[in-house]
C-alpha cells in the first residue's frame, strides 16, 4: 500500500500580510512550508511527498522535495499534482493545505487509519459557538455597522480541515470529471459531487489554516510546543605526531607537528560529528565507519559529518546549533575560528552563525598541557517540529 503526501502550495496567501506568501514566511525557527513537509514526511504511514507551487517560487522549494507547478485556483493546483502522480504506482493520496503547518502525527494518522474501510476521509470539527446570519445596518443618520439578520442551526455543521484522504484512482477520476468554474471549497466537496462518500474524522484545534497576521503568532506558539527537541554531546581526542599542518573543523592550519588518526584527525569535526550521532541516540563514529576497515583510514572526515547530518535530515530533524570547543595549548585557534565555522556551515547546511568555535587551553595541566595532542568537545542541539 504506497501512500503520497499532495501539499497544496501554490496559492500567494495576500490576506496574511508580509513580503513573501505566507507557505515560505518564517514561524518557529522555519518557513511554514518546512513544517508542513516534515509532518508528512517522517509520517511512518507516509511513502512520498509531492509539493504543488507556484512558478514564481522555483528557487525556494526545499533541496530534494519533488515538485510540480500549479493552476490558478486550488482545484486546478491539486488536479496538476494528482495528474503527475497518476501511472506512479500509488493507492493512497492525503492531500494537504501547505498553511496547515501545526498538523500532526495523530490526526494524519486517523486519516489513514480511516482509508483502510473508506474511499475518502477528512477531519473536521464539530461547531460549539452559535452562528448568525449578518446584514449591513444603517440608522437614521446614515452610520454603518452589522446587525444579526438570522440564526442558524450548528448542530450539523462541521469545520472542514485537511488533509483529507482518499484512494487514488477514485479522487482522479472525481477531479477529471470535475465540471464546476473551480470554486469547490476542498477535496470533499469534489468527491461528494462524484459519488464518493467521506468519513469525517476528529479534527485538532490546534490544525489551523494560518490565514491572518494574528495566526502565525498562534502556529508559533503550537509549534513551539510540538517540537522535539535533542541534545547530544562529543568527545575526541588525537596525540601529535610528525606532519606539518593540522586540520581542524575542516581548516588546514600550519604547524610543526601533525594530529595522528585513522583518519585525517579532526578532532573538532570527530567531536561535532559523535555529537550529532549522540542526539540521535545512534551510535558514534566507530559504530558507522569502524577503524578496523582499511578503506577509512586517511578519510576525510567531511565524509563523517555529512554521514551524520543525512541521518539527522531522515529522521525528520533539523540542526539548531554547534557549540565546538578545542583544548589546547598550540595552535592558537582564534585566527581561524572564522573560517572553521565557514567550512563546517557548507558541509552541514546550516548558517556559520549556527556554529560557535571556541579555544581553551588547560594551564599546562594533562596531555594538552605537555602539547602532547589536542581534546575537543562539542554540543549539538536537534529540532523536529
Amino acid at each position: 500500500m504506497k501512500t503520497t503526501a499532495l501539499i497544496v502550495a501554490a496559492g500567494r496567501g495576500t490576506r496574511a500580510g508580509g513580503d513573501l506568501p505566507k507557505q515560505w514566511r518564517t514561524v518557529a525557527g522555519q518557513r511554514v512550508a518546512d513544517h508542513t513537509i516534515a509532518a508528512f514526511a517522517t509520517h511512518p504511514g507516509i511513502d512520498d511527498v509531492l509539493l504543488v507551487i507556484h512558478p514564481d517560487d522555483e528557487a525556494r522549494v526545499p533541496a530534494g522535495i519533488p515538485h510540480v507547478h500549479g493552476g490558478a485556483t486550488r482545484a486546478a493546483s491539486v488536479r496538476a499534482g494528482l495528474e503527475a502522480l497518476a501511472g506512479t504506482g500509488i493507492d493512497r493520496v492525503l492531500i494537504h493545505d501547505v498553511a496547515r503547518p501545526c498538523v500532526s502525527r495523530r490526526l494524519i494518522s486517523a486519516v489513514l487509519a480511516a482509508l483502510d474501510t473508506h474511499t475518502g476521509a477528512a477531519p473536521g470539527l464539530m461547531l460549539s459557538d452559535a452562528l448568525w446570519v449578518a446584514a449591513p445596518a444603517h440608522d437614521s443618520d446614515g452610520n454603518g455597522g452589522t446587525i444579526i439578520r438570522d440564526v442558524r442551526d450548528r448542530r450539523a455543521l462541521v469545520r472542514a480541515q485537511t488533509p483529507q484522504g482518499f484512494h487514488f484512482d477514485a479522487i482522479l477520476a472525481a477531479h477529471r470529471a470535475h465540471t464546476g468554474d473551480d470554486a469547490a471549497a476542498d477535496d470533499a466537496e469534489i468527491a461528494r459531487t462524484a459519488g464518493i462518500d467521506v468519513l469525517i474524522t476528529q479534527g485538532e484545534e490546534d490544525n489551523l489554516k494560518i490565514t491572518t497576521p494574528a495566526d502565525f503568532t498562534r502556529a508559533e506558539r503550537i509549534l513551539r510546543g510540538q517540537m522535539d527537541i535533542r541534545l547530544g554531546n562529543g568527545y575526541d581526542v588525537h596525540r601529535f605526531g610528525p606532519g606539518d599542518r593540522i586540520t581542524l573543523c575542516g581548516v588546514d592550519i600550519p604547524h610543526d607537528r601533525g594530529l595522528l588518526g585513522h583518519s585525517d584527525a579532526d578532532v573538532g569535526m570527530h567531536a561535532i560529528t559523535d555529537a550529532l550521532y549522540g542526539a540521535l541516540a545512534d551510535g558514534d563514529i566507530g559504530r558507522h565507519f569502524p577503524p578496523s576497515e582499511p578503506r577509512w583510514k586517511g578519510a576525510d572526515s567531511r565524509v563523517f559529518l555529512e554521514h551524520a547530518c543525512a541521518r539527522v535530515r531522515h529522521r525528520g530533524y533539523r540542526i539548531s546549533n554547534i557549540d565546538c570547543t578545542l583544548v589546547c595549548e598550540v595552535p592558537r585557534i582564534g585566527p581561524y575560528a572564522g573560517a572553521m565555522q565557514q567550512a563546517l556551515a557548507g558541509i552541514m547546511g546550516i548558517s556559520a552563525g549556527q556554529i560557535s568555535i571556541k579555544a581553551t587551553t588547560s594551564e599546562r595541566l594533562g596531555f594538552t598541557g605537555r602539547e602532547e595532542g589536542i581534546a575537543a568537545l562539542a554540543t549539538a542541539a536537534l529540532i523536529r517540529p
